[in-house]
């Protein structure tokens, strides 16, 4: 095992990686009641809608398959599930025009297109492409952006009415969920900061039976708790309903649809799971101390694969796009440097195919902590950064901002990557920029302008 996963080589032990795991697991799990929320929320050019059971099994299908398949050939500390995003692309812009079987057969197309790049070299050298100052910039965005998606979801920032985001849903700290978060996210950061084993852990257990026990006793509108509500499970089994895996079309969408808004949703989607992955692969390795010199990740190229086939195995599934989760971090904040973490959070799915209630207990109250703290501990990225360097410093900051700001990875990439590129050439060095770089660049500016390009058409 030592050999396999380099677990030696890479600092860790068997300890750290079930630990790591775990906390993966349990940071992702509320994947496995959102998903079908928002998927099952739509209906497709037909008005057929697909139902939540086997909308959860394939979901936690999906995901068991592709993390697995990532600890065991891609050595890589990831859990991967159906991207959020991604699954909107699906429910929202592609469905109203097709059948769900002809969406799902986009996404299998996809995840393929994803693997043809990444078994030529091509993503791999994309990835090399970027400067290691925007690779340390997309660190630190990622971290800022997992912050956020914590605070929101714990409810302790909310949308304002006067202003885009405010204190609390009520511009205020209010209700019993967000003072389980607060003390949640105290008694991580303690337990963290005197290097308590399992800190992140522990903590999300503590807090998750706090919610619990406190949910019992007071009167709480289940909505304040999000998509998870903390209560004892009915039952503890349940049974998988496969209905809906290997339900694709994969070339229907083009004529269904037309091939102009088939291809602006392929195109869509391929360029969110290519970057979006990109760089929480580059983000959490650099977190975990994966990344060299010249900031390159080991096993890149199994990784990126791994993420392709991922794709089309959410496809498959009917579970919309996989791909690597963020919320990796989490683990690798409690120790994960290898793939054995990933089969972990993969064994850990699999068992909750048939024991979906005990898996869907923990609220984002007691989870969300970890993406703050893990948050807080990217952010030390930024001293890698020279910032006293404009031409570096202007697209690192547009790069770490635009991540939390637009809730985007892809997007805080992009940023980063064309105004990268116009600084280096105007100030006279266009000669040392990649001509892959180049690529990339025109790439970005025809995804943030997609929507003139469709009208175009």
């Amino acid at each position: 095992m030592d050999r396999f996963f380099e677990l030696s080589a890479r600092g860790s032990t068997v300890g750290r990686e079930v630990r790591g795991g775990i906390t993966t697991f349990m940071a992702m799990a509320y994947i496995i009641l959102l998903n079908p929320i928002i998927l099952g929320g739509a209906t497709d050019v037909t008005g057929a809608k697909l139902t939540i059971t086997q909308l959860t099994t394939s979901t936690i299908l999906a995901a068991a398959v592709s993390t697995l398949l990532m600890g065991i050939v891609g050595n890589a500390p990831f859990g991967l599930a159906a991207g959020l995003g991604l699954n909107a692309v699906v429910a929202y812009q592609a469905a109203p025009h097709m059948t769900w079987a002809q969406a799902m057969g986009l996404v299998v197309l996809e995840g393929l297109v994803i693997v043809v790049l990444a078994v030529s070299g091509l993503r791999r050298l994309i990835m090399n492409s970027i400067p290691l100052a925007l690779k340390h910039a997309i660190s630190v965005g990622i971290g800022m952006f997992i912050a956020l998606i914590g605070l929101v979801d714990a409810g302790f920032v909310g949308r304002g009415t006067g202003t885009p985001v405010q204190l609390g849903r009520t511009g205020h700290l209010t209700g019993w969920p967000v003072a389980v978060f607060c003390f949640g996210l105290l008694l991580m950061i303690v337990l963290y900061v005197r290097r308590t084993r399992g800190a992140i852990l522990v903590s999300i257990a503590i807090t998750a039976v706090l919610a619990i026990v406190v949910n019992a006793v007071a009167t709480i509108d289940p909505a304040a708790w999000g998509v998870v509500v903390p209560r004892v499970p009915e039952g503890v089994v349940s049974a998988p309903d496969f209905g809906l895996v290997g339900q694709i079309d994969l070339f229907g969408g083009f004529s269904k649809a037309g091939p102009v808004t088939a291809t602006v949703v392929l195109f869509t989607l391929v360029l969110s799971g290519f970057f979006d992955a990109m760089g929480t692969i580059i983000g959490v390795s650099d977190e975990a101390g994966l990344v060299d010199e010249q900031g390159r990740v080991p096993r890149l190229g199994a990784i990126l694969t791994v993420d392709g086939v991922a794709g089309a195995v959410g496809g498959l599934s009917s579970a919309s796009a996989n791909t690597v989760f963020v919320e990796s971090a989490a683990g690798v904040g409690e120790g994960a440097r290898t793939g054995l973490a990933a089969l972990v959070t993969g064994a850990l799915f699999t068992l909750s195919l048939f024991f979906t209630p005990i898996a869907s207990v923990v609220p984002a109250a007691a989870a969300a902590p970890a993406l703050v703290l893990v948050g807080a501990l990217m952010m030390t990225q930024s001293r890698n950064i020279p910032w006293e360097d404009l031409t570096l410093a202007v697209p690192a900051f547009l790069t770490i901002a635009l991540m939390p700001f637009t809730y985007s990875i892809t997007n805080g990439v992009g940023a980063g990557v064309i105004s990268y590129t116009v600084v280096q050439a105007a100030v006279g060095r266009a000669g040392r920029i990649p001509w892959l770089l180049w690529v990339v660049t025109l790439v970005f500016t025809a995804y943030f302008a997609i929507e003139a390009v469709q009208g175009l058409f």
